[in-house]
């Protein structure tokens, strides 16, 4: 799913209204735009809080949007950021109340849409290419890797603990 959004030639739009992390965040990276309410919420890539490393098609992205030492930062300790820090290190581009979320996201995507279509797509094609072509080439090991760290037992531990906490809350 994300190689097909992060690839897609179409405007992609993330209208975050909520928490936001690890296949959240994942999600919004593969897009060109983000918007996400202000307030109280987070997001970011917590993998490794779980005892999981970001594929390198993750950590790259990362890298991308918001530069090397924040996201270095960012994937070691597993950080989740606010919406106003998230705006300010780029990670998100815009906030909005969380009952406007949508609403901006459909006029940002209008505004977008003004653009001309062939230029801004082949842009964005050649801007991604090489992560693109890198993933493809490497999926099947991308694959064997997840499968492989997501079955250790010391990450499933992990896994349960934090699903635990979160039906405390």
């Amino acid at each position: 799913m994300w190689l097909s959004l992060y690839g897609s030639r179409l405007v992609t739009m993330a209208a975050i209204n909520g928490h936001s992390p690890a296949g959240g965040c994942l999600l919004s990276l593969a897009c060109d735009y983000r918007i996400m309410a202000e307030g109280k919420f987070t997001i970011g890539l917590n993998e490794t809080q779980l005892d999981l490393v970001a594929p390198f098609w993750l950590r790259q992205t990362m890298v991308d949007v918001i530069g090397y030492r924040q996201a270095e930062m960012a994937l070691m300790i597993g950080a989740l950021y606010t919406s106003d820090k998230a705006l300010q290190l780029g990670l998100v581009d815009k906030l909005a109340p969380i009952e406007d979320v949508q609403t901006v996201a459909e006029e940002e995507v209008k505004n977008w849409l003004k653009i001309p279509d062939q230029a801004r797509a082949i842009t964005k094609m050649a801007s991604r290419k090489p992560l693109l072509d890198e993933l493809r080439k490497r999926k099947q090991e991308d694959i064997q890797t997840f499968r492989d760290e997501t079955t250790r037992e010391s990450v499933q531990m992990s896994i349960q603990q934090y699903l635990e906490k979160l039906k405390a809350k």
